[in-house]
């Protein structure tokens, strides 16, 4: 008799990348979408742009149903600002840095000797390209269950009666109150075509010690989202 080997249906998933599917508290039927969704353009012509067109949408979606259905009292256009908040770039680094997600990312030689591990945009693509590549295995439904525990804790800290004033807006007026020197805002780094700007602003509040980045289309949007995470650190240290 000729026994016959066994055969066994394999995930051909890269191991390093279970504790990332741990964390996403997801496991992908074809794992193959995981390691695309982590490939940037610089490391194979197989790269995750596509799957973060998808992701772009799909987390809007997400992110525009769950404030819907969180504050029925909103008008459209806080919901649209808060939607906003949400959905940046600055935010979508967050999330990225709170998955360690750095170091999964494949890219080649050179963007990773340039620090692209830790570049707010590549962070911020891949967290959306995740999405998308949820959203292609399992289903919207899977997809807006990974938004909102991605974005559980940024969902949680809104307060709907707060006035709708911007984040450098109210960074001041927390310094002031607190008679602390106003915050300094430098440019510290652009990448892109012309076209298609990324900059890369850094928030230094010398009283405090403090220096965070933020990453915007524009020198502007970049400010704001500094700004942002100027006002998170704050807020954490006052309630730590």
């Amino acid at each position: 008799m000729i026994e016959r080997p066994i055969l066994t249906l394999t995930r051909h998933a890269e191991p390093q990348h279970d504790a990332l599917e741990q964390r996403l508290d997801y496991r992908f039927r074809r794992a193959r979408l995981l390691e695309q969704a982590l490939t940037h353009r610089s490391y194979s012509a197989q790269h995750n742009e596509r799957l973060e067109f998808l992701g772009d949408g799909v987390l809007n979606c997400a992110i525009g149903h769950l404030l819907y259905e969180r504050f029925p009292q909103l008008t459209e256009g806080r919901l649209s600002r808060l939607r906003a908040n949400l959905v940046n770039q600055q935010s979508l680094y967050e999330v990225a840095q709170a998955l360690t997600l750095g170091g999964h990312l494949r890219l080649g030689e050179g963007e990773a000797r340039s620090g692209g591990r830790e570049r707010p945009s590549i962070l911020a693509d891949a967290v959306e390209a995740i999405i998308g590549a949820v959203f292609l295995d399992g289903g919207y439904d899977a997809a807006q269950a990974l938004v909102q525990r991605l974005f559980a804790a940024k969902l949680g800290a809104i307060d709907p009666s707060a006035h709708s004033k911007d984040a450098k807006t109210r960074l001041q007026e927390w310094l002031q109150a607190r008679r602390r020197g106003l915050p300094v805002y430098a440019l510290v780094h652009t990448s892109g075509q012309a076209h298609a700007q990324t900059f890369e602003v850094e928030c230094r509040i010398e009283a405090m010690s403090l220096v965070t980045r933020g990453c915007g289309a524009s020198r502007k949007a970049a400010e704001q989202a500094a700004a942002e995470a100027a006002l998170a650190r704050l807020t954490e240290v006052a309630e730590g």
